[in-house]
């Protein structure tokens, strides 16, 4: 009667635990469809062709499970809820999995007290040997099925990890890249208003980019830290949860050997410890389940607000991982320094033109920017008679003496001191020009999410998916095997 009753109760535990499980990860897909999260689709498309369809539109726990429609924001705590909970399905059947596994403990102990209390004595079943081969294939196969499983999961997770790893690091050293380029725009600044002030300079002008080296250092500062604190959250909560798979798959590969061995060598008191140990498991494969489906949504949403901001770079989903808008607030800085500089090139020339008259071979700065309101950045076109401002210093060294002979020079030597300071530092202004101007067009930014778009979207999505769906897998294959042992044990008894 053991046998018989415990095969009555585990059975229909075993096909509503495989129905359901079916019947929630085939209706997961139909839920987070783009067409049933959003049946407006193309009435959006008609306005926007080119614009990647949102699927953040979902249920959230948060909100009284209203939809979030607020888009890909990982500063929004509603966000978070909204796409852990595309993962219910595995926690669902995981919770359900451990009441069911309270339940059976409950009734074994209510039962062995009864019939220790009452004194009975338990018969053996009649086909007790017969019926011991088929139990033991079908354990060693699902076993077998069980490591296999175990592989591609641990395959999975480490591929997925890998990837968003990979993805993390691009963006960090976007932020750094970001923050380095208006550092060194910052230290050519600096360095002219201490050139400036050692030799006289005008206050107003040392003013000037005193308060703009200041303002760009401090969102220099703002860039690096709040890519590095978004990013860092997120890979770190990666970390802990691939610590964690990587253990319980371990820990569960072992238990499943350690659980055949015992079963086939009849050890009753080990086999049920083992058993209870491998239900516990089989909780966790079905956790992580969901949370491995809800990591393949969040990459999906990621890759999405990668692909929508290639074509709107204003799309401020992304501000939180890079902030483009930080970037994009320093086009007046350079439009400043460009005019600046061409009205200053612009001066010097004019000053050029009165000393013509005593020095006729003496020739024109060039102008790198070309001529308002756009200043447009062109080193190259400069006319083959005129002077690079790098090269200004070389040329006024000829015309140079002390300043006990002023009246016989064009300038004096502290004058050349000022010109040679204040050339050195325009200059180191105009190397680091093109890279600023990358920047504050948000380009590197651009460069960096379609290289992972290229690179890293495709095999991230895709090791997302193997990870979940190797988890069923080894989730149902661990009901499988639990389940038969557990029939096997009473049996046994």
């Amino acid at each position: 009667m053991g046998c018989t009753n415990g095969t009555r109760l585990l059975l229909p535990l075993f096909f509503t635990v495989l129905i359901l499980a079916l019947n929630l990860i085939e209706s997961a897909g139909q839920i987070d469809s783009p067409s049933a999260s959003l049946p407006d689709t193309n009435s959006r498309n008609e306005s926007q062709p080119m614009r990647q369809s949102d699927n953040t539109v979902r249920v959230d726990p948060l909100d009284n499970f209203n939809k979030y429609r607020g888009g890909f924001d990982i500063t929004n705590k509603h966000y978070w809820s909204s796409v852990i909970f595309t993962g219910i399905y595995g926690y669902t059947i995981g919770l359900l999995w451990l009441l069911c596994g309270i339940l059976y403990g409950g009734y074994l102990l209510a039962t062995a007290y009864c019939c220790k209390r009452n004194g009975k004595s338990k018969a053996k079943s009649l086909c007790h040997k017969q019926c011991y081969l088929w139990p033991i294939l079908l354990a060693v196969i699902f076993t077998i099925l069980a490591i296999v499983a175990s592989g591609l999961a641990l395959g999975g997770t480490a591929r997925f990890h890998s990837e968003a790893k990979t993805v993390m690091d691009i963006i960090i050293r976007t932020a750094n890249e970001a923050s380095e380029t208006i550092y060194n725009t910052t230290g050519a600044m600096k360095e002219m208003r201490d050139n400036l002030g050692e030799t006289d300079g005008t206050g107003e002008a040392s003013s000037f980019l005193t308060s703009t080296s200041e303002r760009l250092d401090v969102e220099a500062a703002n860039i690096a830290r709040q890519a590095r604190k978004n990013s860092r959250l997120i890979d770190r909560g990666l970390k802990i949860v691939f610590i964690v798979t990587i253990v319980t798959i371990s820990l569960n590969l072992v238990a499943v050997i350690v659980l055949s061995v015992i079963g086939i060598l009849r050890r009753r008191r080990a086999l049920y410890w083992l058993i209870a140990i491998c239900w516990c498991l089989t909780v966790l494969c079905w956790l992580f389940f969901g949370i491995y489906y809800f990591l393949e949504k969040f990459s999906g949403d990621t890759c999405t607000a990668f692909e929508n901001f290639q074509e709107n770079p204003n799309n401020n989903s992304l501000s939180s991982i890079l902030p483009c808008d930080e970037l994009l607030s320093a086009q007046p800085v350079l439009s400043d320094v460009s005019a600046g500089i061409y009205n200053l090139v612009n001066e010097v020339n004019s000053n050029i033109s009165q000393q013509q008259i005593t020095y006729p071979n003496l020739g024109y700065v060039c102008n790198p920017f070309s001529a308002p309101p756009e200043y447009v950045y062109q080193p190259d076109n400069c006319p083959a008679n005129t002077i690079r401002i790098a090269d200004i210093p070389k040329i006024l060294a000829v015309f140079t003496c002390s300043d006990a002979n002023n009246g016989t020079c064009l300038i004096s030597t502290s004058q050349y001191q000022t010109v040679e300071a204040y050339t050195s530092s325009i200059q180191n202004l105009l190397n680091v020009y093109p890279n600023m101007e990358s920047l504050v067009e948000c380009q590197s930014v651009k460069d960096a999410f379609s290289e992972i778009l290229r690179k890293n979207c495709k095999p991230w999505k895709r090791s997302a998916h193997m990870a979940w769906a190797a988890m069923v897998f080894l989730s149902i294959t661990m009901v499988v095997l639990v389940l038969m042992w557990t029939v096997q044990a009473r049996h046994d008894q």
